[in-house]
């Protein structure tokens, strides 16, 4: 059994070949992984984590940092997670003029304020109250300025311009009223129309806190009832989410893990309304940011992913595909790698493992025990075992080498 040389040379053939060929589509995987890493929507794991089922699908899912995307539904992480992609970009890109930073600030955060030019207050405007919280006259800088996180809204307008005797004709033209007047009512409606603009998070904590229907809403005169609270899309998401871990935990029979999987499926399709469209958002975001940039300053490439949990992962499992298929091809450490090769392989089987009673993964592949993967595993094991490295590839270099010094040391004198 130990003796090698009983094994024919067409068996030496196929099973180098099939090393090759697991280490081209390793590397090739890895290469085309690389490639996505450019573009605005590289490869990641998160997919295939997400949806890990098994005895090891917590571990798996938690891999991602955050499993069901809730970070995604909470307008504070949201908002850090831009502020911080912000910053890369300034980092990113270090030749911004003073323009384009404030540009991309005001995108994304919104301004600190909306001004309109007038030269004075007409004497019969008062502005105070709750109106003097969003709007005031700067009689310095003869400014009609808006709180920039306030915004004017259709009611404050409405009542600021009805504080003239001024009329707006089909043809918009004004009239009535002094000049100084119309000067005013004509300010109001520049500095509504800048403030109506709002950033990328205002926008993004409109839709996660403003929407009642995401973010539920409390009837202050039934507060304390059970008419007092509508719930609202999110709580729905998080609600259905925490019952069916709670399922999940104690089926233990065919039709209640059938019964899951349409479960599971409705609450991905929950997720995916709720999640969306904040994603869109930040895909909008970015890619009015890079319009802000010249072709020069675009030659330095895309920001850098930010460097959660997930992002290691995507980066390990491309490093390990990319340099596990080139020594693989070249057969150096050949044995070593083909082992490495088999246990990351198998990693990927028990992210969804064909076994009795676990939910089959979904596609067009049906397995029960050993699937694509496995088979793969037991190749590189075999692989493993056999020294196709010394056959063909550089260990058999080194092995050569080696052997030519001993028999020179053992040569008697």
């Amino acid at each position: 059994m130990q003796d090698l040389k009983k094994i024919t040379g067409v068996a030496i053939l196929f099973i180098v070949v099939l090393r090759l060929s697991i280490g081209w589509q390793l590397l090739y995987e890895g290469m085309w992984k690389i490639d996505t890493l450019s573009s605005t929507r590289p490869w990641t794991a998160a997919g295939y984590l997400n949806n890990a089922k098994g005895p090891f699908r917590d571990q798996f899912r938690e891999m991602t940092g955050d499993p069901n995307d809730l970070n995604w539904l909470d307008a504070d992480k949201v908002k850090a997670k831009w502020t911080a992609w912000e910053q890369r970009f300034l980092n990113h890109y270090p030749n911004l003029t003073d323009e384009q930073k404030s540009r991309l600030h005001q995108m994304i955060h919104g301004n600190k304020y909306f001004a309109a030019k007038l030269s004075a207050l007409p004497p019969e405007v008062k502005i105070g109250g709750s109106l003097g919280n969003v709007v005031q006259y700067d009689s310095k800088r003869k400014l009609l300025i808006v709180d920039g996180e306030k915004h004017i809204t259709p009611k404050e307008k409405q009542r600021l311009q009805s504080m003239v005797p001024v009329k707006k004709g089909p043809n918009g033209k004004l009239t009535d009223g002094t000049e100084l007047d119309r000067e005013f009512y004509d300010a109001v409606e520049k500095a509504y129309a800048r403030s109506a603009r709002l950033s990328y998070i205002e926008k993004m904590q409109a839709s996660l806190r403003g929407n009642p229907e995401l973010a539920g809403q409390i009837d202050i005169e039934q507060e304390g009832t059970i008419d007092g609270k509508r719930i609202g899309k999110i709580e729905q998401y998080k609600i259905a989410l925490d019952r069916y871990e709670q399922k999940l935990a104690k089926a233990d029979q065919d039709y209640q893990v059938d019964h899951l999987n349409k479960i599971w499926s409705e609450i991905q399709q929950m997720k995916a309304e709720l999640v969306n469209p904040i994603r869109a958002m930040e895909d909008e975001m970015q890619s009015e940011a890079r319009k802000l940039l010249t072709p020069e300053q675009m030659a330095a490439g895309p920001v850098p992913p930010e460097n959660t949990q997930i992002h290691r992962v995507n980066m390990m499992t491309i490093a390990s595909l990319t340099i596990l298929g080139v020594l693989l091809l070249i057969g150096l450490g050949t044995r070593i790698a083909a082992i490495a090769a088999a246990g990351m392989l198998l990693s990927f089987y028990l992210v969804m493992p064909p076994w009795p009673g676990v939910p089959e993964a979904p596609g067009p592949e049906h397995s029960f025990i050993v699937n694509k993967n496995m088979i793969e595993v037991l190749a590189l094991l075999a692989i493993a075992a056999l020294p196709t490295g010394t056959w063909f590839g550089i260990d058999g270099l080194f092995y050569r080498f080696f052997q030519k010094r001993k028999k020179t040391a053992n040569k008697p004198s």
